[in-house]
């Protein structure tokens, strides 16, 4: 399996921090957000990682090279003319994390739509996945979701027998999307090649829901949503 960090956002919240660091950049206890997924991801195995930048996109190679320092390969996707948000980033990314060398020996159209893990780069967590899931032949998309934070506090979906859902009964809780997914590449065929588009809480996301292609569950470790220099502050004071 191969690995997404996004990484390209402009974090207009976390200013004046990101005016000159961009946000994933960030050090939570001397180490930078990045270099924890880095980590995590070298932990469960996946040595293939693509990171997207655009904003003081050089930092990045800078900073963390081509990976070996913490057991993984860094392809960088570069966005030069401006952030093409969640879905752009990724679907510009695709090349880098379908592996071709499954399609040449497979010679299958299944070989393609292995899944790839995608994670946000301005998220920290406290603790280490164990394992993933395996997505199901009929699903498109695997999202985590987590206890809905004080900034969004009606969340974004529901879960229900392993599946996201967007409606369902009265006094069901719904939960915050993570910003961690397994994605197949199919889940972007419908979208646009390219352009800067959104993906939590889009319109292809909401639609896969309502077809019940989408499952989930809820995260069992430590999850920040870094968006403030406020949070970063006390992620610094509290983090182990």
């Amino acid at each position: 399996m191969r690995a997404m960090i996004l990484a390209a956002g402009r974090g207009e919240r976390m200013r004046p921090l990101t005016d000159h660091t961009p946000k994933p950049l960030l050090e939570v206890k001397g180490k930078a957000l990045i270099e924890y997924h880095l980590e995590q991801l070298n932990q469960l195995g996946i040595t293939d990682v693509v990171i997207n930048h655009a904003w003081l996109g050089e930092q990045f190679p800078q900073k963390l090279g081509n990976g070996s320092k913490y057991g993984v390969n860094i392809h960088y996707s570069a966005e030069s003319d401006g952030a093409l948000e969640t879905a752009g980033g990724i679907i510009k990314a695709l090349p880098l994390l379908i592996d071709q060398s499954l399609v040449e020996e497979e010679s299958t159209a299944n070989a393609a739509q292995e899944p790839f893990l995608v994670i946000n780069g301005d998220v920290f967590l406290s603790g280490q996945f164990t394992q993933l899931p395996k997505l199901a032949e009929d699903k498109l998309a695997h999202l985590w979701l987590v206890e809905n934070p004080e900034h969004n506090p009606e969340g974004d979906f529901y879960l229900h027998d392993g599946l996201v859902i967007n409606d369902f009964a009265d006094n069901a809780t719904r939960f915050t999307f993570s910003g961690i997914a397994l994605y197949r590449p199919a889940f972007f065929s419908a979208l646009a090649s390219e352009t800067a588009q959104k993906l939590a809480l889009g319109p292809s996301l909401r639609a896969l829901a309502a077809q019940h292609r989408i499952s989930g569950e809820l995260l069992n470790i430590g999850w920040t949503d870094v968006g403030t220099p406020e949070r970063l502050a006390l992620l610094n004071q509290t983090a182990e």
